[in-house]
């Protein structure tokens, strides 16, 4: 059975984004996955200091809820990863978890290492994203943000699904063939893992 963690990047509860992780979280439960879900909002999680206590051991020194979701990101076989676009790149939420994972590139790079692109993908990585604009280019930069998040994770962006111009809270619901993508993407997920 798949282990895969659901990451809500989201400030709305309902909000676009939202709604398709769910869609895709229920297509990988009736693949037969396990699927933990986060909510990003709902922890204390401080953004990185800078202050590189990580050196020594490759660990955030600073104690708070980042802890639990990355022990949680690093024992699942697979992430799925949601965040609206704010000024061309994730949330807030989500880049501060992305931030703090600064440590594990100390750990890696630093500490251990590892030549870059020299490392074997572990785990997969399914990226859900919409902006409010229709612009070209909306999602150049997050796509490579995420990418470099995945990177430290050891993890292999498996598929982007990436949707324009949905801005309001339910949006998306006028979209039904996104919600069906969503929910194929997250079955194939569980059965690529």
């Amino acid at each position: 059975m798949a282990q895969i963690l659901a990451v809500y990047g989201s400030p709305r509860r309902q909000g676009n984004t939202a709604t398709l992780l769910k869609r895709a979280v229920s297509g990988a439960v009736d693949a037969g996955a396990q699927v933990n879900e986060i909510n990003l909002r709902d922890l204390k999680m401080s953004p990185c200091l800078e202050i590189y206590g990580c050196k020594k051991e490759g660990k955030c020194v600073i104690k708070d809820d980042f802890h639990q979701v990355i022990d949680q990101i690093l024992s699942a076989q697979g992430l799925m990863l949601v965040s609206p676009i704010f000024f061309y790149t994730v949330s807030a939420h989500t880049k501060i978890l992305m931030d703090r994972c600064q440590s594990l590139w100390v750990k890696k790079y630093w500490i251990d290492k590892v030549p870059y692109g020299q490392w074997t993908p572990i785990r997969k990585g399914l990226f859900i994203s919409a902006g409010a604009t229709k612009g070209k280019k909306l999602f150049d930069g997050t796509l490579l943000t995420v990418k470099y998040f995945f990177d430290v994770l050891d993890m292999e962006l498996w598929r982007s699904l990436l949707y324009r111009g949905l801005d309001f809270e339910d949006d998306v619901l006028k979209h039904p063939e996104y919600l069906e993508e969503a929910y194929k993407a997250g079955k194939e997920f569980a059965q690529a893992l």
